[in-house]
C-alpha cells in the first residue's frame, strides 16, 4: 500500500524472476526443490492440524506422486538435467502438481498412473515387504546376539587379564 503498486503486480513481478532463474539462473536445482517442498510441507502441517480430512488425504497425495517422481528421478537425472530448462519444467509439474484447484496434478496422477499400478501389484507388494521385514528382524536378532556374544568374551577376557 506504501507504494502505490498492486499486489498483483509485485506477484507477478516474483513469478517472472523466479521463472527466469530458474531458466537461466545458477542454483535452479535447489529452488526447484525448494519450492516443491517448501509449500507442501507448510500445508502439510495445517492440513495435520486441521480437524478435516479432505486436505490430510489431499497432501498425501502429493507426497505420494513426489515420492514416485523423484524416485523416476533418481534413475533418469542424468539424461534430464542436462535438457535445456528442466528444472523450469520440473518447477511447473510441481506447481500443477500442488495446484488448489480440480486439475491438480497430484490428483490426476494418482488416480491415473500409481493407484492403478499399486492396486493391480499390491498382493505381491505386501509379500515382499513381509518378506524384507522378516529378514530383517532375522538379521537384527542375529546382531544382536552376536553383540552380546562379543560384549560376554570382551568382559571374560578383561576379567581374566585382570586376575593374571
Amino acid at each position: 500500500q506504501k507504494t502505490g503498486v498492486k499486489k498483483v503486480y509485485f506477484a507477478v513481478g516474483a513469478i517472472v524472476l523466479l521463472a527466469i532463474w530458474l531458466l537461466v539462473g545458477y542454483g535452479a536445482q535447489m529452488l526447484c526443490n525448494f519450492i516443491g517442498f517448501l509449500y507442501p510441507a507448510y500445508a502439510s502441517v495445517k492440513a495435520i492440524e486441521s480437524k478435516a480430512k479432505d486436505d490430510d488425504t489431499q497432501w498425501l497425495i502429493y507426497w505420494v506422486v513426489y515420492s514416485c517422481f523423484a524416485l523416476t528421478e533418481l534413475l533418469t537425472d542424468i539424461f534430464f538435467s542436462w535438457l535445456p530448462f528442466y528444472w523450469f519444467f520440473k518447477c511447473l509439474f510441481l506447481a500443477w502438481c500442488m495446484a488448489p484447484a480440480k486439475w491438480n496434478g497430484s490428483v490426476m496422477m494418482y488416480e491415473r498412473v500409481i493407484r492403478p499400478y499399486v492396486l493391480k501389484y499390491e498382493a505381491r507388494i505386501d509379500t515382499a515387504l513381509n518378506r524384507a521385514q522378516d529378514m530383517a528382524g532375522d538379521i537384527l536378532n542375529e546382531g544382536t546376539k552376536m553383540g552380546q556374544e562379543a560384549s560376554e568374551a570382551a568382559v571374560k577376557r578383561g576379567v581374566d587379564a585382570y586376575l593374571d
